[in-house]
């Protein structure tokens, strides 16, 4: 399953998988809740990835951050 988000005025798409426990909104939720926090008080190198994200990709309880460059790319901890 696909969603759009807002993040940083831009379109970002998010892909599930359809045999996820948890509700698609509450993960929506701590993920957007997870990427401002992040935005505000990450690292650089998550900072980076961030500028740079092109889609996210929810395994479980992680999001996988995809950013331009396959290097910046990083797994986020939903729980």
């Amino acid at each position: 399953m696909k969603i759009l988000i807002t993040f940083q005025d831009n379109q970002v798409p998010v892909y599930f998988n359809t045999d996820t426990k948890q509700p698609v909104q509450r993960t929506l939720k701590l993920l957007t809740s997870a990427l401002e926090n992040k935005i505000r008080t990450g690292k650089q190198a998550l900072k980076k990835c961030l500028n740079s994200l092109i889609s996210i990709e929810i395994e479980g309880s992680e999001a996988i951050l995809h950013s331009k460059s396959e290097f910046d790319s990083l797994a986020l901890s939903l729980y």
